[in-house]
């Protein structure tokens, strides 16, 4: 199958990359001169034969919505856009009935399995109508590994609605892990706690992927002090959340997650200097300047 690709990054680089090793064609734009195949959009759509599939894996908001709109002057009816990045699925309505209006089809696609993806392939969620989706089928089944990974998952907009629900679910995983490393370093009961982690990895029920990139991870830095302790979100743990107030759905664990990487990134966190002058006010309990606490004990509190 030819395909057209644009960005050319970790991940749409790799991507390209595993879709040519499996013998299809792929004409790649990027504003990176070093990665690009063509100067620009238009001479990518040129390059492609008609009815054309072009898969964009570019920033998620105004960078996908501009890209969608200069691809709309520039495709024809029966072309078809595949929506790979990490776009929120209401946006992916917006983009589908623009191109609609031009009988340009369009597919969002979750994708997920970073930087390892290209070896092992990826997990790719679909939404679309079912005659786009049939196009695309032939990329879909090559990207994800063999024994499966692929689903589509209902109409326009629900590919990128389970991929933020799983990134919300990854959120809640790597915060479990990260507990729980926290847990066994700080006792003086646990000797290793790297080989505890590599013990997990078989014949445990909480073995996975995450699991082994964790043992990945403690292997080159066992304390992980080349590590600052600071996490981005993607945005897609926001929306997540978003989504359980709007369905009224409980979502504790993800939502917690989520919070968590907030705090990351307070040095000083506001909050606990309120919490630590009403312990102070109530009990006593001071805390110095070498993060003592004056009155740990005193009664009252």
């Amino acid at each position: 199958m030819q395909l057209g690709m644009v960005g050319l990054g970790k991940m749409g680089g790799n991507m390209a990359g595993r879709l040519r090793d499996k013998g299809h064609e792929v004409v790649g734009f990027d504003f990176d001169p070093e990665l690009r195949d063509v100067a620009d959009l238009a001479e990518l759509v040129q390059r492609l034969a008609a009815p054309r599939t072009i898969w964009l894996m570019v920033p998620a908001g105004a960078p996908t919505r501009e890209t969608v709109d200069r691809l709309a002057e520039l495709l024809e009816a029966g072309d078809l856009v595949v929506e790979g990045g990490n776009s929120h699925y209401a946006d992916d309505r917006r983009c589908a009935e623009h191109l609609r209006e031009r009988g340009i089809g369009y597919v969002d696609a979750g994708v997920s399995g970073g930087v390892w993806g290209r070896q092992e392939g990826y997990g790719i969620m679909v939404g679309g109508d079912p005659e786009d989706v049939a196009r695309g089928e032939p990329v879909f089944t090559e990207l994800t590994p063999d024994e499966g990974g692929y689903v589509k998952a209902g109409g326009v907009g629900a590919g990128h609605f389970v991929k933020m629900v799983h990134n919300g679910i990854e959120y809640g995983m790597m915060q479990a892990f990260a507990e729980g490393y926290e847990l066994m370093a700080a006792s003086d009961i646990v000797d290793d706690v790297p080989g505890t982690f590599e013990s997990w990895r078989e014949g445990t029920v909480v073995r996975s992927w995450l699991l082994d990139l964790l043992v990945c991870a403690l292997r080159e830095d066992p304390g992980l002090d080349a590590i600052r302790g600071y996490a981005e979100d993607s945005g897609e743990g926001r929306w997540t959340v978003q989504a359980a107030v709007d369905h009224a759905v409980p979502a504790p664990v993800i939502t917690a997650a989520l919070f968590a990487r907030f705090a990351s990134r307070q040095d000083d966190s506001p909050a606990m200097k309120v919490v630590a002058a009403l312990r102070n006010q109530f009990g006593g309990h001071e805390v110095t300047a070498s993060g003592d606490d004056a009155a740990e004990n005193s009664p009252g509190s």
